[in-house]
């Protein structure tokens, strides 16, 4: 209940999780396994009483909170195109994609990575070793600049909003 309405007034977000990775995602929702999201990264930031200093010199704290605040920025920059966003998990909790979004073309699997450090092994996992048939190409977000793979493309954070033009 306490959950519902946070998310009736706006302060949270809801993702859901979705079973597999195909057309259409409702189809295969789980909504008694989600994600919460707050509504604003500056309000996370207040949350945790982390200074501006920390954030800026890379702090040991900031760095075990870098990967939910990027995560948390991309959410932010993506939800205004109307898309619904959903993220994926194995039952095994072995591979675990961080978005999922259904375009009118296609449904893409989103990773999101704060550092350069890339390894995107969940996602390669599941696009190009457990479901090759499903023909997925997989978008990644992260400091790195854009590359195009075959299984994927990686665009650095600041071009989130190229996932409305897929």
């Amino acid at each position: 209940m306490a959950i519902e309405w946070l998310v009736d007034a706006g302060l949270v977000h809801k993702v859901n999780r979705v079973t597999t990775l195909q057309k259409p995602l409702k189809f295969y929702e789980e909504s008694s396994v989600f994600k919460l999201f707050m509504l604003d990264i500056g309000l996370m930031h207040a949350m945790t009483d982390s200074s501006i200093i920390d954030i800026i010199s890379g702090d040991s704290c900031f760095k075990e909170f870098k990967g939910a605040a990027t995560e948390l920025f991309v959410f932010s920059q993506m939800m205004p195109y109307g898309m619904p966003i959903y993220y994926y998990s194995s039952n095994d909790s072995k591979v675990e994609i961080d978005f999922v979004v259904q375009t009118p073309n296609r449904v893409i699997p989103v990773e999101v990575k704060a550092g350069e450090n890339v390894k995107s092994k969940s996602l390669r996992t599941y696009v190009v070793d457990l479901h090759p048939e499903l023909h997925l190409k997989g978008l990644r977000f992260s400091m790195k600049t854009y590359v195009d793979q075959e299984w994927m493309e990686n665009y650095p954070l600041y071009m989130v909003n190229e996932i409305s033009r897929k």
